[in-house]
């Protein structure tokens, strides 16, 4: 009989049989474990991930990220551990699986936003999204934004962030942004998570319902401008809108981009 030694991430092993095809006193073989199938084709291996990550966003959405254990996910999933192991590597690579997925799918919930005219009121509709996400989803948003390492954001969060970006880009675009995009995303970024993380730990019955809102508009104070900033007198407010529209352009080399993008970020910025 066939066995493999799986190590687990804890520095355990294991003894997986899953790979054994012992033969039965009329010829035949015992079937391979579901553990084993995943190794027989990208179709069952992909639908042993979809059954895993489904079976761990339900145990975390009922019991928060101590219910995520190797041992219930695989009997919820119906695998054995070391299909885990095979296809996540460890805990913390199934739980970055399980909060894309369940980040994907609360946006797939939501009818899709287009792009307004006005794109500080598109980032008024990003913000309460993301206010959203979190107290309908508070075990996942808090593992999303607060079980990585410091300075290692999961990759939904930074997928989130990327769409902040991207809003931030487009106000500047409209010469509507009052400070560097950079600072502007973070500083959004940080009052939007702060906001959130603080109505989740706050008790339902005692959550303030204007603290969203306000929390909003002061971040949005702080970073815009009612007229667009180019209007204005003076070299930073142009140089922030003409730095967002510097990658429509086609008109300069790579390096000439570069360069220009350097002096642009020191006239917005000079404390930089």
């Amino acid at each position: 009989m066939e066995s493999e030694d799986v190590t687990a991430a804890d520095g355990t092993h294991t003894v997986n049989r899953e790979g054994s095809h012992e033969a039965k006193p009329d010829g035949s073989h015992d079937t391979p474990s579901d553990g084993n199938r995943d190794r027989d084709g990208n179709g069952t291996r992909d639908g042993n991930r979809e059954r895993i990550v489904a079976a761990a966003a339900r145990l975390l959405s009922d019991g928060g990220p101590d219910a995520v254990s190797t041992r219930a996910v695989s009997s919820a999933a119906g695998v054995q551990p070391p299909t885990i192991y095979r296809l996540f590597g460890d805990k913390q690579g199934l739980l970055d699986a399980v909060v894309a997925y369940g980040f994907t799918e609360y946006l797939n919930s939501k009818a899709a936003h287009e792009a307004g005219d006005d794109p500080v009121e598109d980032l008024r509709a990003g913000w309460d999204l993301h206010i959203g996400l979190g107290l309908a989803n508070p075990a996942l948003y808090s593992l999303m934004y607060g079980g990585h390492r410091p300075g290692v954001p999961s990759p939904a969060a930074v997928a989130a962030f990327d769409m902040l970006a991207r809003l931030i880009r487009r106000i500047a675009e409209a010469g509507r942004l009052a400070i560097p995009e950079e600072r502007a995303a973070a500083l959004v970024h940080a009052a939007g998570c702060g906001t959130t993380l603080t109505l989740i730990a706050t008790p339902e019955a005692r959550r303030d319902p204007e603290l969203s809102r306000t929390a909003r508009e002061a971040a949005i104070a702080a970073i815009t401008t009612d007229a667009p900033a180019a209007a204005a007198p003076g070299p930073v407010a142009a140089a922030v809108t003409l730095r967002a529209a510097l990658p429509r352009t086609d008109a300069l080399t790579v390096p000439e981009r570069n360069l220009l993008r350097e002096w642009l970020d020191r006239i917005a910025d000079p404390a930089r």
